[in-house]
């Protein structure tokens, strides 16, 4: 195949087809050496210069441009009788599923999961049937480019027009073309007051011994990893090798500080006083708050991660319309009240954010320059998977 290629190469060359520079270019590239290179342009002497292109016919007046088609959304059909959701634990009101069915007549099948990469793991090799999954921002973008999502027909989603603006068009679903916006929040300390005083601050807190073995941090690499990024002042998303040693060395520190590497079933360790600091998101925080007055959360000086879920459809989804439906319903401003109530995270209904128990209002200007989205890591997700393997056996 090179040869045909290389053969072909020669011929534009010779014949004054290809440049001087693009011939030694794309020599290169086939594996010829430099050494060859040269004595196939000194066989070949000067080659003819290319011909003169024709000169361009003159501009036609300029038509104006038609407007651009609206986007063809996919007709579902008939309305099923079987729903099947995947969400993460802990992460929707105790009735939401119950008075969705009376409403719609659909019978759901509801399973948990602790990680989006339990979740990814499922959906990569086919298996589980769903029919909603609920992936944080980033991985919208992966699962989308591997293929795996349906883009979402939001003729069957009108209460679409009551999302704020802050979740309309993000950078991980441009468009909003397959995610419905479910819930948002931060990444920060969860601390019990009676027990710490001054409140923590800095994600510092993890590595002083003083609270050895009453501390966790979440068993999730971005968050664990980002977070001592932030505390040196990198980006979260680096994929700097020298930024990721030193969070790689800070993590390390604390691990000899810590009781465990947890994510939401540190929530009851809080509530014990088993565990005194966590790092943990806001709703999970506010979630062990009504059973134990004393925890509180704070956002770290360095800043941490800020994140939505949404609500995606796989591919394989073989209930599509009733997972429309879902959506359409969980968007009303009534029923997201109820959600964000008992999850303690901020809504993405406009209409309902002021009306929550808890309010989480949407995050000012200076918290934003202390917050950051996780971003698809590409090609450094393999440093990053193997740092913290290293960290876990540490």
């Amino acid at each position: 195949m090179n040869e045909r290629k290389l053969k072909d190469l020669f011929l534009g060359y010779a014949t004054g087809r290809t440049s001087r520079r693009d011939f030694i270019r794309n020599a290169l590239a086939l594996g010829v050496s430099v050494t060859a290179v040269g004595s196939m342009l000194e066989a070949c002497g000067n080659p003819p210069p290319p011909a003169e292109p024709p000169k361009p016919a003159e501009p036609a007046k300029p038509v104006e441009p038609a407007a651009p088609a609206a986007p063809v959304e996919p007709e579902l059909g008939e309305m099923e009788k079987e729903l099947h959701i995947y969400n993460w634990s802990d992460y929707i009101a105790e009735d939401t599923v119950k008075n969705f069915e009376k409403e719609s007549g659909v019978k759901v099948t509801y399973d948990t999961y602790e990680s989006n990469e339990e979740m990814m793991a499922k959906l990569q090799v086919g298996a589980g049937g769903y029919d909603i999954v609920v992936p944080t921002g980033y991985i919208v973008t992966v699962l989308a480019e591997q293929g795996l999502l349906q883009p979402l027909s939001k003729k069957y989603i009108p209460n679409f027009t009551g999302v704020a603006k802050l979740f309309i068009d993000p950078s991980f679903d441009p468009g909003n073309k397959y995610g419905v916006p479910w819930q948002w929040g931060t990444t920060g300390i969860a601390y019990r007051s009676d027990k710490i005083n001054p409140p923590p601050d800095s994600w510092a807190v993890f590595q002083d011994a003083k609270f050895k073995k009453k501390m966790t941090m979440m068993d999730d690499v971005r968050d664990v990893i980002g977070a001592w990024l932030k505390f040196r002042g990198k980006s979260l998303n680096s994929s700097e090798k020298a930024d990721l040693d030193q969070a790689k060395a800070d993590t390390i520190a604390a691990k000899a500080n810590l009781k465990a590497f947890i994510s939401a079933p540190v929530k009851g360790q809080l509530v014990s006083g088993d565990v005194w600091v966590a790092q943990l998101w806001n709703g999970d925080t506010m979630q062990a708050k009504v059973e134990q007055k004393a925890i509180d959360y704070v956002l770290p000086k360095e800043g941490g991660a800020i994140w939505t879920d949404s609500l995606v459809i796989p591919k394989s989804a073989p209930h599509k319309r009733a997972a429309h439906a879902f959506m359409e319903y969980i968007l009303k401003p009534e029923v997201a009240v109820s959600i964000s109530d008992f999850t303690g995270y901020g809504t993405p209904v406009e209409a309902a954010a002021a009306k929550l128990a808890q309010p989480v209002p949407y995050p000012t200007d200076e918290e934003m320059k202390r917050l950051e989205y996780q971003k698809d890591l590409g090609k450094a997700n393999d440093l990053w998977d193997q740092i913290w393997t290293e960290i876990k056996s540490a």
